[in-house]
């Protein structure tokens, strides 16, 4: 087998891998989320939904970027033991430094503002579940292209998440049992897998200068610009939708399904982007994104018109026929989820080694600002609603695709293997 064979049989593994992940969370999500609407109703499953898309703020915050900028410092130092204890090192000390800030911002609102006092303890959990999940070492498995380690142990603790649930969601008020879990969950999976990083890829946590950890931050704040900057269209539209909404209103729960829905949708496609990420970083082998973009975008197109025109139904039979009326929400969110392949590939995967990765940092803050100056239009003009934020929503993200496209387009000179 050829060298650059070797390297695609590598990719398809890992790419199968996190196919599983996803696929996984996809087939324990289609058992637990139609329970949990159906137990907790659009109001308290709002609740839960508000509570997640705020503090998807934090774990960005503690993420940092990490995920794409360590991945890339992982792959490039991946037969150095030294360095990459280095990496792991580093950015576990500078997420530990921003756990303890954002877990203070919080706990000063939680005491000062009536809306998150209210239900303080629900935040508080809700925080813990995603803040534990940012300490997974995704970016260092990433990096080595071997997915199957944390493959399989995320699978087993959401399968744990799923028991559960079963067992103890009996009622509206045990809603606080779902970031509970969750973070238990997410406790076992960061023992189980720092066990095999140690024990297995022999990375030790060790003493580094602060020059070092402050070059791991800067170089990773490029990456977290972009990705706090997505959120404009993501966590901000729940978030805005319930400060104008009173707490539980039904608007939230429904928005939240459709939008669980669509984010779902587009987490299936975040696999093939993060698999090619590494590989594009090493090979350049372009030819292969074209490749992967006409298979991928015919069944993408097709399945996505057959929802929007069943989206009702879809709705009703996933969620529960309290949630029918979630299907309107979805149709019109529908168009994302035909820009998502494209959007996610022609981003990091193929700008990195084109030597541009800095405009798919500026394709989502050109987009983002664009997304908050339309809900500032929408919410002075009166006319703020879920239906003119789906729009917004569809057309912002319409702008990062365009954007992207015509850099790789522009630019088309830089690839050797013309796509």
């Amino acid at each position: 087998m050829s060298n650059r064979q070797s390297k695609k049989t590598v990719l398809l593994e890992n790419t199968i891998m996190l196919y599983i992940l996803v696929f996984s969370s996809y087939l324990l999500s289609f058992i637990t989320v139609p329970y949990q609407t159906r137990i907790l109703g659009p109001d308290y499953y709002g609740r839960v939904g508000f509570a997640l898309a705020f503090m998807i703020y934090f774990q960005l915050l503690i993420d940092f970027g990490f995920i794409l900028s360590a991945t890339e410092d992982v792959a490039k130092n991946r037969e150095n033991k030294e360095e990459l204890s280095k990496i792991v090192t580093s950015v576990n000390i500078i997420k530990t430094i921003l756990f303890f800030i954002c877990l203070l911002i919080l706990i000063i609102l939680c005491v000062n503002i009536p809306r998150f006092k209210e239900d303080s303890l629900l935040y508080i959990l809700t925080f813990l579940s995603v803040a534990t999940a940012s300490f997974l070492p995704d970016f260092l498995y990433r990096g080595l292209e071997n997915m199957k380690i944390i493959t399989v142990r995320t699978i087993l603790i959401r399968i744990f998440f799923v028991l559960m649930i079963f067992l103890f969601l009996k009622d509206k008020e045990d809603y606080l049992l779902i970031p509970l879990f969750t973070m238990l969950g997410n406790l076992g999976a960061i023992v189980g897998v720092y066990v095999h990083a140690i024990k297995v890829v022999k990375i030790k946590f060790i003493r580094i200068n602060t020059k070092y950890i402050w070059h791991t931050f800067k170089k990773s704040s490029y990456f977290f610009y972009s990705r706090i900057a997505s959120t404009a269209y993501t966590a901000t539209n729940t978030f805005a939708l319930g400060l104008m909404n009173s707490i539980g209103s039904n608007v939230v729960g429904l928005y939240t399904s459709a939008d669980k829905l669509i984010n779902t949708a587009k987490n299936g496609f975040s696999p093939i982007a993060d698999s090619l990420f590494p590989y594009m970083v090493k090979n350049r082998d372009f030819k292969l994104v074209k490749k992967v973009l006409l298979i991928l975008m015919p069944p993408v197109v097709i399945g996505s018109i057959l929802i929007g025109i069943f989206a009702n139904n879809f709705c009703a039979f996933l969620l529960g026929e309290e949630f029918r009326s979630a299907g309107n929400i979805l149709r019109l969110l529908m168009p994302i989820v035909v820009m998502t392949p494209l959007v996610y590939i022609l981003g990091f995967p193929v700008l990195t080694p084109m030597g541009l990765s800095k405009h798919a940092n500026l394709s989502v803050i050109v987009s983002s600002v664009f997304h908050i100056l339309g809900l500032s239009v929408l919410i002075i003009a009166g006319i703020f609603n879920v239906v003119t934020l789906c729009y917004i929503t569809v057309i912002t993200q319409f702008i990062v695709l365009l954007y992207r496209g015509t850099v790789v387009w522009v630019n088309r000179k830089l690839i050797t293997n013309k796509i």
